[in-house]
């Protein structure tokens, strides 16, 4: 799968478990009416969105991102394409995160609206980085790949020849 769009697919799903999150905690907080509860969340979110549009606002990569690119093993051949396969075992603490927060925020809504903040911030934070890694690319006429390594070992990627050109930015509004 391509880095880009491990990225791209990574802030749709933690939007995703945001939206499922947040929707756990209205209905918990309806449920019984908790003022606190809503004033608390309210103020959470806000936060988490602040924090994440904050973070998110650099244009270039960020460091932890820069690393991992910079550190990719280089090769002539792609590797094998399994994107389903690749999002799970990558994004596999997201899944899990969300089973649990909303699990428990079923019975406790607060937990709900914990884990929604942080599902808010994330994908504000990693926003713009698609675009920087595409700039990364189309510069240096390469293409990134996630490489298939175990769950709980760090994030690895394939560096293989790409297309140079400005012919990839075009559509990217």
């Amino acid at each position: 799968m391509r880095f880009v769009e491990f990225l791209r697919t990574t802030v749709l799903l933690c939007a995703g478990a945001a939206t499922l999150l947040a929707t756990i905690t209205v209905i918990g907080a309806t449920r019984e009416y908790d003022p606190v509860l809503v004033a608390f969340s309210a103020v959470w979110w806000l936060a988490a969105t602040a924090f994440g549009t904050v973070l998110g606002r650099r244009a270039d990569a960020n460091p932890p991102i820069t690393q991992l690119l910079a550190a990719a093993r280089s090769t002539t051949t792609l590797p094998e394409l399994r994107p389903a396969g690749t999002l799970l075992n990558r994004l596999w603490s997201l899944l899990l995160f969300t089973v649990l927060a909303a699990g428990v925020g079923i019975v406790l809504p607060q937990v709900a609206a914990i884990g929604t903040g942080f599902a808010i911030a994330l994908p504000l934070a990693l926003r713009r980085q698609e675009r920087a890694v595409l700039a990364i690319e189309e510069r240096d006429a390469v293409r990134f790949y996630v490489e298939r390594t175990s769950p709980v070992k760090p994030m690895q990627l394939v560096r293989t020849p790409g297309f140079g050109g400005d012919f990839v930015l075009r559509g990217v509004s």
